[in-house]
């Protein structure tokens, strides 16, 4: 009883069997078809190549919301070079709010203001990814996945010692803000504190003194992540005036980073560049000096690296084999229907397959003969 229950459950699964074997004498292959399926299997390897290479790759997702965080501070790395002395010029802060941001974070290192050919080099490097950011915007993500692989953009050190003055100052460091717009300024003169507001001791600084041409090795806001090159990177400007204003207007975007790699809290920027000649005869009013106006946005966003997972490669893998072997299988049915058209093989409006037309020759030469009337019977 149990062989024959097995047996009959053999017999279900076996009419179920939606993929039925043909015996291989009932196979006939050709030049045609092998040529189609080595085609095929070409393509099919190939194509499971490059898809294998994008699953390997990862690309940036974009997401926005509002920024709920008001309470916390901005921080602003600056690395800035004046072609003055250092007790010529004074940099700090002022906020919407009237509150004066002390420069105690920002250090005066006197220095030379040109460049030795290696950071000349370095300079018009960093300039020419600039300018190629500028024009493809993808760069960026590259810069994102590979943030770790690159140096920080900070101007590498002076080779050797110089005998040249040192007729420049190097105003470096950090200063945390509250996160509101605000006015960083650099102009002749220590800042002082006072109820009214904020001033400049310019008065025993000669005029002829004053010379605002200035190099921006560094300005970002937020967390500094090494590998990420900032808009004003690299910026050199050369003025031969003494009242030349600098205006930098600035609109920062809080950006939460999350790659494979890292994850960081950090600030991106867009800046509107602008410069004058201070002439009061003219009606060009102001102050002469380099100003970073900026101003925080109330969006932030977010970039996050994605990565294809494995059900979907696999899926996408399943349709490339199976897409080319029905369609490659479709097209030479076509082709050889075409070419039995072409060939003339309908016969009084009916087709007559070839494998008919062999198997209707083969009964015809097997037949046996009927008897013949005349023929005498025992």
């Amino acid at each position: 009883m149990r062989r024959l229950s097995r047996k009959k459950a053999l017999s279900l699964v076996k009419e179920l069997d939606a993929f039925p074997k043909v015996s291989e004498s009932y196979v006939e292959t050709s030049a045609s078809g092998g040529t189609v399926s080595l085609i095929a299997f070409s393509a099919m390897a190939l194509l499971a190549i490059f898809e294998f290479f994008v699953y390997r790759d990862t690309w940036m997702k974009y997401e926005y919301a509002v920024d709920k965080d008001f309470s916390s501070k901005l921080k602003i790395n600056v690395d800035i070079t004046v072609a003055m002395k250092c007790q010529h010029v004074g940099a700090d802060i002022l906020d919407l709010a009237e509150t004066m941001i002390t420069s105690n974070g920002l250090q005066y290192e006197p220095v030379i203001f040109e460049l030795t050919p290696q950071q000349r080099l370095w300079q018009r490097t960093l300039l020419l990814v600039q300018s190629r950011l500028r024009e493809e915007h993808a760069l960026q993500e590259v810069l994102y996945k590979t943030l770790l692989k690159g140096a920080p953009t900070a101007l590498p050190p002076r080779e050797g010692a110089s005998m040249e003055p040192l007729n420049a100052c190097r105003i470096h460091g950090h200063v945390y803000v509250n996160k509101v717009a605000g006015n960083l300024h650099i102009t002749v003169g220590k800042p002082i504190h006072h109820p009214q507001g904020h001033a400049h001791i310019a008065a025993f600084v000669s005029h002829e003194t004053y010379n605002f041409s200035h190099r921006i090795d560094h300005l970002s806001f937020g967390e500094e992540i090494p590998g990420i090159i900032n808009p004003l990177d690299g910026t050199e400007k050369i003025t031969f005036s003494n009242n030349q204003m600098f205006q930098y207007f600035i609109t920062v975007v809080p950006t939460r980073l999350n790659t494979y790699k890292i994850s960081a809290d950090t600030h991106q920027f867009s800046v509107t560049e602008r410069e004058r000649v201070i002439n009061h005869a003219a009606g060009s009013h102001g102050v002469s000096g380099i100003f970073v106006k900026y101003d925080t946005s109330s969006l932030m966003v977010t970039v996050s690296e994605q990565h294809m997972p494995l059900w979907r490669f696999l899926v996408r893998l399943c349709g490339i084999i199976g897409g080319i072997f029905s369609t490659t299988g479709m097209l030479h049915g076509l082709v050889g229907f075409c070419v039995d058209v072409i060939c003339c093989r309908f016969r009084i409006g009916v087709y007559r397959a070839r494998e008919d037309v062999q198997l209707h020759d083969q009964m015809n030469n097997h037949q046996i003969p009927l008897l013949a009337d005349n023929v005498p019977q025992e």
